[in-house]
């Protein structure tokens, strides 16, 4: 491993950082967009919340997903994002079930662990934010777990893949250079908020 030193600056001109958003490029590292749950909370909420309770929570806490949590115990069960809660599931959900929309729990219609594509944080760290781009349009993605291995083989949630972040940072790239940008940002599965 390299030696890290200080030195002296050449220049006394330092901006200071501003309010404005971050920009990357599409071929800088893919963990730049990974929310990382090791810095970063994951936000959760119990599967018998009401849907339109668990989307409030959602936008209060800033997040368009979250995880889904068993009541009792506090163990992982799935996620949902609030993507599902806009579309057509609860529609679907109280048709075949003879239930109302205040009726309709995140259980129902959460995506179980069982049902997840997830990314291994080590391919991830070997990749840039353009494949992570191409991949969440390619698979029609808005959300992407990602896991982490441990030596024994046990899986652990290590953060989160967002369509709308990647999107975020790539907003200034060219479009005309980056298909894969363009291809994120349509289609009939793309919501704007």
């Amino acid at each position: 491993m390299a030696d890290l030193s200080l030195h002296a600056l050449t220049s006394d001109a330092v901006a200071m950082p501003s309010g404005e958003s971050w920009f990357a490029d599409p071929e800088d590292p893919a963990l730049l967009v990974m929310t990382d749950f090791r810095e970063h909370e994951a936000i959760t909420v119990p599967a018998d919340t009401q849907i339109d309770r668990a989307v409030s929570h959602m936008q209060r806490t800033g997040v368009r997903s979250a995880f889904v949590t068993e009541v009792e115990t506090g163990s992982l069960l799935g996620m949902l994002t609030a993507y599902d809660v806009w579309s057509m599931k609860p529609m679907r959900h109280m048709l075949s079930a003879g239930v109302t929309r205040d009726e309709v729990t995140v259980r129902d219609l959460m995506l179980p662990i069982a049902a997840w594509r997830v990314v291994e944080v080590d391919d991830l760290e070997r990749t840039t934010i353009g494949a992570v781009a191409t991949m969440l349009a390619d698979y029609r993605r808005t959300h992407v777990p990602v896991i982490e291995t441990a030596a024994n083989g046990a899986k652990r949630l290590r953060g989160i893949l967002s369509a709308a972040r990647v999107r975020r940072v790539l907003a200034r790239f060219d479009t005309a250079a980056a298909p894969a940008r363009s291809v994120i940002t349509s289609g009939p599965w793309y919501r704007t908020e």
